[in-house]
């Protein structure tokens, strides 16, 4: 029988491809739960599964939980109580890092105290990439297994040609502002780069939230500093509401190079994409992003950080000009990734499973 997975969250994209593109069901995630009445029926978060008394009142229906992202708001005392109700109902805890700070958070104080309390409770870590798993054996003398990212764009749309474009295309997405952006010094250092770039071009997008005067997200700075550049005829000014995903897809491969303008953070599903559909990615010399897929690394602007330092944003657009790397993952490799990803999970849990003394199998396995 295919153990039942507790999973937060399930209906991701990342949590999806977990699962073999066969449909082979080794596992099985159950759905997530509704959430409350006040949030829209589409969105897993806040995850129910956290709340305190989920795990007694469901604990026959799953055989552990596997902990992904969605505890932003979760107190550290929280998530302990969490962990201590998953032993007491002898129901493994299995927890990925994704990020080793949250790109959510303006300070780290409280991302650390969170992950001090995962990290140490539970019975497999996983994460993404090896400097992923060297920081959290040096922060908490655990080891992780270490699982790439799998494919985030579906195997049809990957396998699609990209479509030429005239001139060379920078793309920034300022999207809706996490803490860990800070686009303004990147947008000014590409536009200072672009007249030793001839039929460069930069396009920034933002999302409809910051750009308006009224909106809760609304970055007065932001947009006034991207209207002047727009009105200089500096930048390709784009305002508009979330991407679809075809959408998404499509923005990115009009793009020559995607820049990252972070400030902090781990790892990127939008680095993944950009893998899926052959955009060269210029990402900040924070987190494991380098570790993760190729791509080209840059000193994040004004940050004095110890030691050598990588190139400045304008040497690596430089590179990327001159060089135009091709890196687009194969939509077959990808999928054959897909299914050693699968494999590895099965054997986590099964792994953290065997160790649970008389062992009772959920009922809906």
């Amino acid at each position: 029988m295919s153990p039942v997975i507790a999973s937060i969250p399930s209906n991701h994209v990342y949590v999806r491809h977990l699962s073999a593109p066969d449909g082979d069901r080794s596992v099985t995630r159950l759905p997530d739960p509704k959430p409350r009445a006040d949030v829209p029926d589409a969105q897993w978060w806040p995850p129910r599964m956290l709340e305190p008394g989920w795990v007694s009142s469901h604990a026959d229906e799953f055989d552990l939980m596997h902990v992904h992202f969605g505890f932003d708001a979760v107190s550290p005392a929280e998530l302990a109580e969490l962990a201590a109700e998953l032993r007491r109902h002898d129901r493994p805890l299995v927890l990925t890092v994704h990020d080793l700070r949250n790109p959510h958070h303006v300070e780290a104080t409280l991302h650390d105290a969170q992950l001090g309390v995962l990290v140490t409770a539970a019975d497999a870590v996983l994460t993404l990439t090896p400097g992923a798993a060297a920081e959290i054996r040096e922060r908490w003398r655990r080891e992780a297994v270490v699982v790439p990212h799998p494919h985030v764009v579906e195997q049809e749309r990957a396998a699609l040609p990209r479509q030429p474009h005239d001139g060379f295309v920078i793309g920034v997405h300022v999207k809706s502002l996490r803490a860990g952006m800070d686009p303004l010094p990147v947008i000014d250092e590409i536009v200072a780069a672009l007249e030793a770039l001839p039929a460069a071009r930069l396009r920034v997008d933002a999302h409809t939230d910051v750009m308006t005067p009224g909106y809760d997200r609304h970055a007065v700075d932001v947009e006034s500093h991207l209207r002047g550049l727009e009105a200089a005829g500096l930048v390709e000014l784009h305002v508009h509401d979330y991407f679809t995903d075809d959408e998404l897809w499509d923005y990115l491969q009009s793009l020559d190079v995607s820049v990252l303008p972070y400030r902090f953070g781990t790892h990127s599903g939008w680095l993944e994409a950009c893998h899926d559909l052959g955009t060269v990615v210029a990402a900040p010399d924070c987190g494991y992003y380098a570790d993760q897929r190729p791509c080209l690394t840059y000193a994040v602007p004004g940050a004095g950080r110890e030691g050598p330092r990588p190139p400045t944003l304008a040497d690596v657009l430089r590179t990327a000009y001159e060089e135009r790397p091709q890196w687009q993952a194969d939509p077959d490799e990808r999928q054959r990734e897909r299914i050693e990803i699968a494999r590895v999970h099965e054997q986590v849990y099964a792994n953290v499973l065997a160790a649970v003394p008389n062992r009772g199998a959920a009922c809906t396995s």
